[in-house]
């Protein structure tokens, strides 16, 4: 059984709108996480 995690942090991805919560990989930088993948962030550069 999935081990649910009702209480994490969650942001708006500004390339594909979708929500994302936090990843124990973004725990040091999260206030600078702005996309939700990789890909998001190429797209998002390309827009800039």
């Amino acid at each position: 059984m999935a081990h649910k995690k009702p209480n994490l942090p969650e942001k708006t991805c500004p390339v594909c709108q979708r929500p994302f919560t936090w990843r124990k990989k973004w725990e040091r930088d999260w206030p600078q996480v702005k996309y939700c993948s990789e890909r998001c962030k190429r797209a998002g550069k390309k827009l800039m």
